[in-house]
């Protein structure tokens, strides 16, 4: 006889499995038929005993697999062990840990980091310790999962404004007391950016901070992430998982911030710290980022060159600028059937369905890195080309797509 939550999980498995919605780990690989030195080649791995060109990774600018970095890993490692055996505030703050708070800070001119785990757990960290009961926030409609959480965990009072939408987000500000605007600067799911000049300027005027999850344009994006972002952004939440190739994730901020922090969050008192191997391999990554410039111009390129292939063979994008390029099919089971067919085809993107984005959007999630051949941008285009014409899906246009946002 099964046990209530025994029937529970099975009942909830199945009725995901139906919509399509199933999520299932997949073990990959390493492509040991690649040249030694992998960083030339594009981005590769191996499932169930078969290469696939990856278009579904967030290394952006290909650091995950730089000689240099993995040298790095290996010296931190030497020389601080492999972990940090406790938390920040027992015996886990290292000067490997100091010595990357200070390069971030440097870097984009806050006063102080506080580094944590994963941007997840940074994120809601942030939101549930600074925040309460007492407190009114504004958050752009497609803020992270993780951001939600920490939101509703915290007791504060959410109001969502219209994607990207500065009348919205203005009209809100004016209405409310509001201790704080939320946003992203590249938006995961969509791969737009957020109006960061703009905001500041509103929450300046509101007397409001504003918090920018910068997951995803960190190293990446022109405009900010220089000694000038302080000036336009209170509170910056950068990860090293993405562009910088590693783990971890770090709250940028003023040093009354951190500090509160630091005596509050529950996530970072309670949590081992990230191990000063890691830190010393982010700290290596951002300073091997801004030594090679060429490495954000290759990735420029990169996407300039899949979006133009794929206006020359009519497959309709979002209009993304950024490394993350969605075209939205809709139904959940046709994106997984898509996604499988480009497989069949020795191409990996992600197949992205709700929760993670709103029923009804369901979406190709293809990601370029400056690691990307050109040869494998336009094989990938050109099987997408073939796939959507062989499956028929009626797909979402760029118009139609934004106009559901608003």
């Amino acid at each position: 006889m099964s046990s209530l939550l025994e029937t529970k999980i099975a009942a909830r498995q199945h009725a995901l499995r139906e919509q399509g919605l199933l999520r299932q780990r997949k073990v990959l690989s390493v492509d040991h038929t690649l040249n030694t030195n992998a960083s030339t080649s594009s981005p590769r791995f191996v499932f169930e005993g078969r290469a696939y060109v990856n278009f579904s990774s967030n290394d952006y600018l290909g650091l995950s697999r730089v000689p240099e970095l993995a040298e790095a890993l290996h010296l931190g490692a030497q020389t601080y062990g492999v972990g940090s055996g406790a938390s920040p505030l027992v015996t886990g703050y290292s000067d490997a840990h100091l010595a990357l708070e200070r390069e971030l800070c440097a870097l984009t001119g806050h006063e102080a980091a506080l580094l944590f785990c994963s941007g997840f757990s940074a994120n809601t960290a942030l939101m549930k310790t600074l925040f309460d009961q007492q407190d009114i926030v504004v958050a752009d409609k497609l803020v992270h999962a993780s951001i939600i959480d920490g939101l509703q965990d915290s007791g504060a009072q959410l109001k969502r404004f219209l994607h990207n939408s500065l009348e919205s987000a203005e009209r809100l500000l004016a209405r409310h007391q509001t201790s704080a605007l939320i946003t992203e600067s590249v938006f995961s799911m969509d791969g737009d950016c957020a109006p960061i000049s703009e905001l500041s300027a509103l929450c300046r005027q509101h007397n409001a901070w504003l918090i920018v999850d910068d997951a995803h344009g960190f190293a990446v994006l022109d405009g900010y992430n220089n000694v000038d972002a302080a000036k336009l952004i209170d509170v910056q939440v950068v990860t090293f998982g993405k562009a910088l190739g590693c783990q971890g994730a770090a709250v940028l901020g003023r040093q009354a911030l951190i500090d509160f922090l630091v005596s509050n969050a529950r996530e970072y008192i309670y949590s081992t710290a990230l191990s000063p191997a890691n830190a010393a391999l982010a700290l290596a990554a951002t300073q091997y980022s801004t030594a090679h410039p060429e490495l954000q111009q290759k990735l420029l390129e990169n996407i300039a060159l899949f979006k133009q292939l794929c206006r020359e063979v009519n497959v309709p994008l979002l209009g993304s600028d950024t490394a993350i390029q969605p075209l939205i099919i809709g139904d959940a089971r046709q994106t997984l059937q898509v996604a499988e067919e480009l497989r069949a085809a020795g191409i990996w993107v992600g197949a992205i369905r709700s929760p993670t984005v709103p029923v009804g959007s369901a979406r190709l999630r293809i990601t370029l890195t400056a690691a990307h051949a050109a040869e494998d941008i336009a094989a990938c285009v050109a099987q997408l080309a073939q796939v959507l014409s062989r499956v028929g899906v009626p797909l979402v246009t760029e118009r139609q797509a934004a106009d559901d946002h608003r």
